[in-house]
């Protein structure tokens, strides 16, 4: 049962490897909802539950994730109390699984390579998941990761050897942002249990659609000093005692080639500044304003009660109460008081010459004109002090990578006069929104804007406005999806696409869509969600909403249903009813987004009008053209009287006739190119060349 629903038939296996003891009661458990049948809590099929080894706060994982959450893609984390046949085991932390589901949350795709980086064999110094090369036989990996996705072992090794021999080439492997908060987040915290300690594990890998790894963090209950293990020195796994901890260097590793991440990042002046300024961040955001005590005493709170009462903890419950500002023996060391920990952490920090280097300080952006216009140009400029060199990152959507360029003091690039201090550049609002970010640095420090760039950014939008009758509509439906076009998670799903008829941006914040003549309101579109001129939208009409971004509350009925695009104050944008389907046929507009429904070939997120109807029996077939190609004139025969159409390749209709029999059309003055000629249900394509 999980909050007093059950769920039967469900797969229930131990995880863990130090924390796993057969001899003891309270075991991490790894709990699978969907092993035996289809079923899920939200759309999450497996529970990860840790038991709280080497933690006597029991606290430490989710507030870790509480943390680093606000700045990289990392997995969702609660507390549980867990049964096993009426008998309370003890209270658990329970971690989001890093599977298909996260990947196509974060990263919208998940077909690319995925790897856990963990060590299956017991690692030595050289030896383990560091993304350090080998050689180039991939079983030479396979003691030390995790291939997750259905291959993927050579693009590992290909990885390495870029990392280990070409470090400046890291930008082309990896998103180097993430990999800057993944890295700055082990070291403020201490977080050793990691890459950035003597195992380098507990992360994860993916490469998504802009073809750069991520790396996602995982397993964090031994964050803020509980594993003191820094693999520094070759003799020892490098323990740290109680001042080691707090006075871990910045650059730990930092020329060490068995840490090629670390290692490539440090040797970047530039990626080294934005490491330090995103230390910074979470120094100022979770630290120095004591923001983590505040969620530490909520959690501590909020478990109180089942701390008390867990006889199978590691830890006795009077050292839970003081494990914020008590050191607590923990086999060969000591567990850090978190809050003792970390006041001193932050005053070491502060002291060091990259924490007390001045950053630049930059204004609030301006646009040039203010209200953007589609498809033209604008001056971006920011006012910057004390810096050298400024950055500009954006992009149009946010499953792509940023694009960087420079912004200038030089007088040439629309930023006023030269060294006044206001950069400036020229850019295109090539779509209806454009999110970036800033980064300046000088020759000592660095910052961001805003702070939390990349994961946070800006938001520049063109005007829009809500769709009237006609300017939105349904343009293709199909309701039995075997073989055509996958989601973001892989799956072959329901779709249904709209489509943009005006000359205006359209802004769908308050436009729904529903299967339900009763209830128009059933699916709401996300807000921020705008639609360029002409443009197409997919949405996955799967009956799965926590899928995201666009995945609807309802599917779609094959053998008949009904289809209604309206406004929130119900006004009735487009509708359509369809009988039974065929599969991979879609129920489209043709011609594109004004004709009249009809079976047709699809054609995701373009234009219906070069996809005609499909003739699915041959032997139906009836219609003959000839010649074809054509020169001066084409004959039609057809039994029988019919209505004739011929488009152009962009879908004008160029001739209409109601013909007997068969008939001879002149195309001596018509361009060379493609046609098409609907007869009833029967369609042919033909070639006029001069």
């Amino acid at each position: 049962r999980v909050n007093g629903v059950q769920y039967d038939s469900v797969g229930v296996k131990y995880k863990g490897n130090s924390s796993y003891d057969s001899t003891q009661v309270k075991n991490p458990l790894h709990i699978e909802l969907n092993t035996y049948k289809s079923q899920h809590i939200n759309g999450y099929k497996d529970i990860k539950l840790s038991n709280g080894y080497g933690d006597p706060s029991l606290i430490r994982e989710v507030l870790a994730y509480d943390m680093i959450q606000n700045y990289m893609d990392c997995p969702k984390a609660n507390f549980a109390q867990v049964y096993i046949n009426g008998n309370y085991l003890g209270l658990y932390s329970s971690a989001e699984n890093i599977d298909k589901k996260f990947c196509g949350d974060n990263f919208g795709s998940t077909t690319g390579t995925f790897v856990k980086c963990n060590p299956i064999i017991n690692p030595t110094p050289a030896i383990k998941s560091n993304l350090k090369f080998i050689n180039n036989d991939s079983s030479s990996y396979a003691n030390l990761y995790e291939i997750k996705s259905n291959s993927g072992w050579n693009v590992l090794t290909d990885l390495c050897d870029s990392l280990s021999n070409n470090p400046t080439s890291i930008a082309t492997q990896m998103d180097v942002d993430r990999t800057l908060w993944m890295l700055a987040f082990n070291n403020l915290n201490i977080n050793l249990d990691s890459y950035s300690g003597v195992f380098s594990q507990n992360y994860y890998i993916y490469k998504d659609q802009t073809q750069r790894f991520n790396p996602i963090v995982w397993d964090l209950n031994m964050c803020f000093g509980a594993f003191p293990f820094s693999g520094n020195g070759t003799a020892s796994m490098g323990s740290l005692d109680t001042n080691g901890i707090k006075n871990f260097a910045i650059t730990n590793h930092a020329t060490d080639p068995n840490w090629p991440l670390i290692k490539a990042i440090q040797a970047n002046p530039m990626y080294k500044r934005m490491y330090v300024a995103h230390m910074r961040t979470m120094l100022n955001e979770q630290i120095s304003n004591n923001n983590y005590k505040t969620r530490f005493n909520q959690f501590k709170s909020l478990v109180d009660t089942a701390a008390q009462s867990d006889n199978n903890a590691f830890f006795t419950y009077n050292q839970f109460q003081q494990a914020a500002q008590t050191n607590i023996a923990f086999g060969s060391y000591f567990v850090p008081g978190i809050f003792n920990l970390m006041d001193a952490r932050a005053a070491y920090l502060l002291g060091t010459s990259e924490f007390q280097a001045t950053p630049p300080i930059i204004s609030t952006p301006t646009t040039t004109p203010s209200v953007l216009s589609l498809g033209n140009s604008f001056v971006i400029n920011a006012m910057v002090t004390q810096g050298n060199t400024v950055i500009l990152g954006y992009r149009y959507h946010r499953r792509d990578a940023f694009n960087q360029i420079y912004l200038y003091d030089d007088g040439l690039h629309n930023d006023g006069a030269a060294g006044d201090g206001m950069y400036g550049n020229t850019l295109v609002m090539s779509k209806p929104t454009m999110q970036y970010y800033i980064y300046a640095e000088n020759n000592n420090a660095g910052i961001f804007s805003p702070e939390r760039a990349e994961h946070e950014f800006h938001t520049l939008f063109v005007p829009s406005q809500a769709p009237s009758v006609g300017q939105l509509v349904i343009n293709e439906i199909v309701s039995d999806n075997t073989n055509g076009e996958k989601d973001e998670y892989n799956d072959r799903e329901d779709w249904i696409e709209v489509f943009n008829t005006s000359n205006q941006v359209l802004n769908l914040n308050q436009v729904y869509l529903s299967d339900d003549l009763q209830n128009r309101l059933k699916w709401k579109f996300p807000d921020n969600t705008y639609l360029e001129p002409n443009g197409f939208l997919i949405v996955w009409a799967d009956d799965q909403q926590y899928q995201l971004p666009r995945h609807t509350n309802f599917n779609m009925n094959k053998m008949g249903d009904t289809v209604l695009l309206s406004l929130a104050n119900n006004t009735l944008l487009d509708s359509t009813t369809f009988g039974i389907q065929q599969s991979n046929i879609s129920w489209g507009r043709f011609p594109n987004g004004t004709g009249n429904f009809q079976a047709m070939n699809t054609s995701f997120n373009t234009y219906n009008n070069n996809w005609p109807l499909l003739v699915s029996d041959k032997a139906k077939e009836k219609l003959q053209v000839f010649p074809n190609p054509a020169s001066q004139q084409i004959n039609i025969v057809f039994p029988g009287k019919q209505l004739i159409r011929i488009y152009d390749a962009v879908g004008r209709i160029i001739h209409s006739e109601t013909i007997m029999d068969n008939t001879l059309i002149d195309t001596r003055h018509w361009p060379n190119g493609l046609y098409w000629l609907q007869c009833g249900v029967e369609t042919k394509q033909f070639a006029v060349i001069h």
